[in-house]
């Protein structure tokens, strides 16, 4: 072959080929992302939009249908899936597997700015992301707690320093902060004043956002200066937002103060953080998409030691979790698995062979052919993860075949008495057509794996890429190092092991080893010819016995491992508050503290899926420290926990089977689902059975007597707009604190006004 002569004929050359594709192969390593799993764009869109104090029904009808509704003509789409929860819609929206998800959002995105005017004034923005197992999930998360100070002070802390430092790490995203209070200048509204006086919300709320601002009022030239002038009315402290004159009924000021309360409070909780039955405020670092996860985790890390220098010596700042921390550990766990096997095939080699030259150059194969496969993995933009190493380590022993077969030809030709130039050349094309039908023949199966249809081939695509430009460096390798080293450095005439006699009998024995086995072998196949149609039946039995395993061996996506951590998601009934949903979540942490197992517990109660949820991140102690495994602990603890009464409970993020009732009738659809749900709990196996359909949230209405009220000369506009800032509470206007920070001034009744439905009848 042409390039074995070029290679033979120039040392030089065919050396520095090797040694730029370790450089570029060293270059391209250091600078891979690492990740669990490669990066797939799954082409689903989620949008998800908070409506605060909203029932379900009506987040359906002002929000989910517009969206279903928006988000229908968008093209490429398959399937649109919704769920209307109190105070939020979350649409999820499937697209064809050829569509450019990237141009999808961008799609969807139009569409809800299009939409966006249609929702009611109290809706959020629309969150539109995409659905990225990896990506959505936080890298590292921390928690502060301090046993001097308040709940207030500590959400101060996070916010103004550790979150903003988070923030800057190179890599992160977003920063999710949990359980934290936020300072909050309160106007807690009397009814009784309020009807005494003649004073409406209107007025109040107005009076607020009038008299609580700085205004430009343009500029005068003093001689050679020119001056701006503005009015200067933001309220200097807290206290004095009471001597505000919110209305002057028969041309009387009434003061604020006469009509409410101005309390220097807090924001009304609405998430919960707990570390090991504590409270504490938690943040949740998530990563830019593409970055390298292990890099960002050890910027976090980094930045939380610093922090820990500069913090009050009474907070308290720990890592809950690192999801860095395991990648990087699977990472190594397979790094060394490649280095295991190519030592162990560099051994075999050796084993048989009989010499450290045919050794050492054959062995070169394997590091040249996995450093050169780096390049082309930061070519075609991929990771080092799960998939790629998997990939790496599969074809370690692929990756010396040819270099075996093309050394062992040559070896054979200098016994032939060439010479070693000679025999490098023509034992090289002898068999190079032989070792290329090989390659190829490997090529040909691994290539078509990442080509494969559907979301498999999606993550398969980087393991058959990997492993077929593997076997072709391998390939190249064999046909210009291994033949030009063994022009010029042929084996010694001496003895090979004369100076280690030990090794020589070890050599020796392993070769009468192999003769017996050879004898052993030569009985077997004596026997099998004999006995033909035996030998076939056993083959068919085989054969043919094997498809009635598959049913007992089960599929799954990817194999479950024992990550020494995992989510428990806990619910309790429809309607329950934040406080009875952390008396509940207070039992669990109990209950799985009683677990030697378990060394921590972090929980977030009170998350965007509604007041009555909670998640609990359960630490266990590493595999080599505890006897039961990560899943027979997940069995144990279901089993625990159910014996606390009004608590469901779930394992992990994803439900593997989901099904779908399709029809117009909401009742029948329920009723269905529920005789569906006492057939399913039945069947082996399943477990964390969970429905879409709820028991209702207890509501109460407010029913407008149109008559009346338009003899009042009120709407059902401005009564809605009058009672939902007194129930649910209304951030009119800012109030700059001395600290710099501007903290919402909110109109509400005070709690004990709004505690009784009787209570709603006699609001002004």
């Amino acid at each position: 072959m042409w390039i074995t002569r070029v290679s033979i004929k120039n040392p030089v050359f065919a050396t520095m080929m090797m040694v730029a594709l370790l450089v570029l192969g060293l270059f391209s390593y250091h600078r891979l992302a690492i990740d669990q799993m490669p990066g797939v764009d799954i082409p689903i869109a989620v949008v998800w939009v908070a409506y605060p104090g909203a029932s379900p029904e009506a987040v359906e009808t002002d929000l989910t249908k517009k969206i279903e509704d928006a988000l229908n003509p968008v093209s490429g789409v398959r399937h649109i899936r919704s769920r209307s929860r109190e105070g939020s819609s979350l649409v999820i929206v499937e697209f064809d597997l050829k569509t450019d998800i990237n141009a999808a959002i961008q799609e969807v995105r139009d569409k809800l700015a299009q939409i966006r005017p249609s929702f009611p004034r109290e809706a959020k923005d629309p969150y539109v992301s995409k659905a990225d197992s990896d990506d959505d999930q936080a890298v590292v998360s921390l928690a502060l707690s301090s046993d001097k100070r308040s709940l207030r002070e500590l959400t101060t802390i996070t916010d103004q320093l550790v979150r903003k430092r988070m923030e800057n790490v190179r890599g992160v995203g977003t920063v999710t902060m949990s359980g934290g209070v936020k300072r909050e200048v309160q106007i807690q509204l009397r009814p009784e004043a309020m009807r005494a006086l003649g004073v409406g919300v209107d007025q109040v709320i107005t009076a607020l956002r009038s008299e609580n601002q700085d205004m430009p009022a343009g500029s005068v030239t003093l001689g050679r200066e020119e001056r701006l002038v503005r009015v200067e009315g933001r309220i200097p402290s807290p206290e004095a937002f009471g001597r505000i004159i919110v209305a002057r009924p028969r041309g009387l000021p009434v003061y604020l103060e006469q009509v409410a309360a101005v309390v220097d409070g807090q924001a009304e909780e609405t998430s919960i953080a707990r570390v090991d039955g504590r409270r504490a405020v938690s943040l949740e670092m998530v990563k830019i998409r593409g970055s390298n996860t292990v890099e960002v985790g050890a910027g976090v890390l980094a930045a939380v030691e610093q922090l820990k220098k500069e913090l009050p010596p009474d907070v308290k700042l720990q890592v809950l979790s690192d999801n860095a921390r395991f990648i990087k550990a699977s990472v190594e766990n397979v790094q060394h698995t490649i280095l295991e096997g190519a030592l162990l095939t560099v051994l075999i080699v050796f084993l048989f062979l009989h010499s450290w030259r045919s050794t050492v150059i054959t062995g070169l194969t394997l590091p040249i052919a996995v450093i050169a496969t780096f390049t082309a993995l930061y070519a075609f933009g991929f990771t080092l993860n799960f998939l790629t190493l998997m990939a790496l380590s599969l074809c370690i022993g692929l990756l010396i075949d040819d270099a075996i077969v093309v050394r062992e030809n040559i070896v054979r030709h200098l016994g032939m008495g060439k010479d070693h130039h000679t025999a490098a050349r023509e034992g090289t094309d002898e068999i190079g057509l032989a070792v290329m039908a090989t390659t190829f023949a490997i090529v040909a199966v691994f290539l078509p794996v990442a080509f494969m249809g559907g979301i498999i081939g999606r993550f398969f695509y980087q393991f058959g890429i990997t492993v077929t430009v593997a076997v072709l460096v391998s390939l190249f390798v064999s046909f210009t190092l291994d033949p030009m080293l063994s022009s010029v450095w042929p084996d010694p005439a001496e003895s090979r092991f004369r100076r280690l006699p030990w090794l020589t009998r070890l050599m020796d024995r392993f070769e009468a080893g192999v003769l017996w086995a050879h004898r052993a072998y030569g009985q077997v196949l004596d026997w099998a010819l004999r006995h033909r149609g035996k030998v076939l039946l056993i083959a068919l039995a085989s054969f043919f016995g094997s498809f009635l395993l598959v049913p007992l061996i089960g599929s799954e996506f990817l194999p479950k491992s024992d990550e020494s951590e995992l989510t428990l998601r806990l619910t309790t009934p429809v309607g329950s508050s934040l406080a009875y949903t952390e008396a509940k979540t207070a039992q669990v942490e109990e209950a799985l503290r009683e677990f030697s197992e378990v060394r921590l517990v972090y929980s977030r109660v009170g998350t965007s899926n509604g007041k009555n949820t909670a998640f609990l991140n359960v630490q266990l102690k590493p595999r080599a420290e505890r006897e039961r495994s990560q899943m027979e602990l997940e069995q144990v603890f279901r089993q625990r926990v159910r014996s606390i009464a009004g608590v469901e409970l779930s394992v992990g993020w994803n439900k593997p089977i989901q099904l779908a009732i399709l029809g117009p009738d909401s009742a029948e659809l329920a009723r269905l689902a529920k005789v569906i749900e006492e057939r399913i709990t039945k069947v082996p196996g399943v477990t964390d059975f969970e429905s879409s359909e709820k028991a209702a949230n207890p509501t109460l209405a407010i029913r407008v007597n149109r008559d009346l009220a338009s003899d009042l000369g009120l709407s059902v506009g401005q009564v809605a707009a009058a009672a939902r800032p007194l129930i649910a509470g209304d951030a009119v206007s800012t109030w700059l604190a001395p600290d710099g920070q501007n903290y919402d001034v909110s109109v509400r009744l005070a709690a004990r006004d709004r505690r009784a439905v009787a209570d709603l009848g006699e609001l002004p």
